[in-house]
């Protein structure tokens, strides 16, 4: 902790050292699906095909929306819907723009003060100085099948980004939310003592919760290929829609990020801290730290192609950082080797392919603990821990413009992710740090999106699972904060092993934007989970949703 915060100050006050620095567009962010798209039709950009570490660069973006903008002019391959999405990214990120642009203005400002652009309440963009603010608002109203309860979310806050002489830059996000969730995420938080995505919650109306949400931090680049950023906040490795690697599933950490961009390469050291797993009493205690150092190698071997390697280690010190996992270069296991431990280290390999300009593969693999030999035997091995994501993209389905498919399937072997103590789990404040489900599962995800008119979009998601849960005291690997070592024996974990719980969660969405980032809602949701216990446990539910929301990401329960 101590070697953060240090590192921190220095950063910050080392900024004329620097050189241009951006900013990075927010996680959930609606300019997404687009940028995925245009990963796709270009096929061969390098801002893009390196961005597997996200959130992404706003000056990556622009630089990218601006390449399909000139491309656009020659070929005139954008749809009206995608044209539109393309200004409404180069408008998110105007800092980094050389010139204004007429379509950004508002047609009435406020007190010549407010509104002055489209995109932001407030936005001072002087020589050396940008500022943007905006209100972060989401209202949502839902019902529940089988609940009398009503079902809400009460969001509120503010939302800023600055640069300084574009050496220095800034940013937060401050929300305060009242929320009553489904009855599963209700269950989920009581049994994790965690909300989902946050952590620390206070109840509110015996059933619901109050909880503060509160990113921020501070970027900037000691040389020309070298760019730093140190917050409190998500972030997210690969290119599906779920990780195996890192994603912000979970609560928001502190971390210090490294970024070296040079050649075709792309690489990322991450130390952060992160907290150890705990009980909630109800009583206002400091709770203990635990550590991570992270590093991404990406490279584009081709064009299409891009390839990437991961590796990090979870240690557990009281309240200590280890300094010999500072190192950039060497491999974390010799490191945790030369120190004499067994923390937990995990490695992984990810790739995505760019194919014909219509679509992209994609994928992960991750390896807590794997012997090729046992493997070969197939006598299910608890220490074969790996997991597996493949998944596929594909744009302009049957020559219809913005109508796209996703696919992807994940799984994961028991006890992946766990450890031999309940510290170096690859846990983070109650919740996995990789997939929702943890451990001792298989999923399939399907999804359309379709974008028929540029104020408008729809989507269909199905999320199908099926996972081992644990019985009595016996533990089949599926809950990766239990101790691996009170596994019952050595052998015979097929995927997947235990009592087998089987899910659907299905979703419709369709949205309207009313003005920028100022969105309409109307959804529903299907949630069917069946449990071959004594009890053969079977739970339906269903949602219908109404929602407001203005610069804010949608709340998801999509697990």
């Amino acid at each position: 902790m101590q070697f953060i915060i240090k590192t921190g100050w220095f950063f910050l006050f080392i900024p004329y050292l620097s050189i241009s620095q951006s900013t990075y567009l927010p996680q959930g962010n609606k300019h997404q699906v687009f940028l995925d798209r245009l990963e796709i039709m270009i096929q061969n950009n390098p801002d893009l095909n390196l961005s597997t570490v996200k959130p992404h660069d706003r000056k990556a973006a622009i630089n990218a929306a601006l390449f399909a903008d000139s491309i656009n002019v020659i070929n005139n391959k954008l749809s009206i819907s995608d044209r539109y999405n393309l200004i409404s990214t180069l408008m998110s990120s105007s800092e980094w723009l050389n010139e204004e642009r007429v379509e950004f203005s508002s047609k009435k400002n406020i007190w010549n003060t407010f509104y002055k652009t489209k995109a932001n309440l407030l936005e001072i963009n002087e020589r050396d100085f940008f500022l943007a603010v905006n209100p972060v608002i989401q209202q949502q109203q839902s019902i529940e099948s089988n609940n009398d309860q009503r079902i809400f979310l009460n969001s509120k806050g503010l939302t800023f980004r600055g640069l300084i002489a574009r050496r220095l830059g800034f940013s937060g996000y401050l929300t305060d939310n009242q929320e009553r969730g489904p009855l599963f995420t209700q269950e989920r938080i009581t049994n994790s003592s965690a909300v989902p995505g946050v952590g620390f919650y206070k109840r509110f109306k015996q059933t619901g919760v109050d909880y503060f949400d509160a990113r921020g931090s501070i970027h900037f680049n000691a040389a020309k290929y070298l760019q730093f950023q140190f917050g409190y906040d998500k972030l997210f490795i690969g290119n599906g829609y779920r990780s195996l690697l890192l994603s912000d599933f979970g609560n928001s950490f502190l971390f210090l990020r490294i970024n070296t961009r040079i050649w075709k390469i792309n690489y990322q050291n991450i130390f952060s801290e992160l907290i150890p797993q705990y009980k909630k009493d109800g009583i206002d205690d400091l709770l203990d730290k635990k550590y991570s150092s992270m590093h991404h190698l990406s490279m584009n071997v081709t064009k299409w192609l891009n390839l990437g390697i991961f590796e990090t280690v979870i240690f557990g010190r009281k309240n200590r950082f280890e300094f010999s996992y500072l190192n950039p270069v060497i491999f974390l296991r010799a490191a945790e080797q030369q120190n004499g431990s067994s923390d937990n280290a995990i490695v992984g390999f990810d790739f995505k392919a760019n194919i014909a300009k219509r679509a992209q593969l994609y994928g992960q693999l991750v390896l807590d603990e794997f012997l090729l030999k046992e493997l070969k035997s197939g006598n299910g091995w608890w220490g074969n821990k790996f997991g597996m994501q493949l998944g596929g993209k594909y744009i302009d389905l049957l020559k219809i413009k913005n109508l796209d498919i996703q696919g992807e399937l994940n799984l994961v072997r028991p006890f992946t992710y766990s450890h031999k103590d309940s510290v170096a789990n690859y846990t983070h404040y109650n919740q996995p740090l990789a997939h929702p489900f943890g451990a001792n599962f298989i999923e399939v995800i399907g999804i359309i999106r379709y974008q028929p008119f540029p104020k408008w979009s729809g989507s269909l998601r199905v999320i199908g699972w099926k996972q081992g849960i644990d019985t009595g005291q016996k533990n089949y690997g599926g809950d990766i904060f239990k101790s691996n070592t009170t596994r019952d024996g050595d052998f015979g974990f097929t995927l997947p092993s235990g009592v087998e719980a089987k899910g659907v969660n299905v979703q419709f969405l369709l949205s309207y934007e009313l003005r920028e980032n100022l969105f309409v809602d109307l959804s529903a949701m299907i949630r069917n989970y069946r449990k071959n216990d004594v009890q053969n446990t079977n739970k339906k539910s269903s949602l219908i949703t109404v929602a407001f929301r203005w610069n804010m990401f949608r709340r998801e329960y999509d697990y």
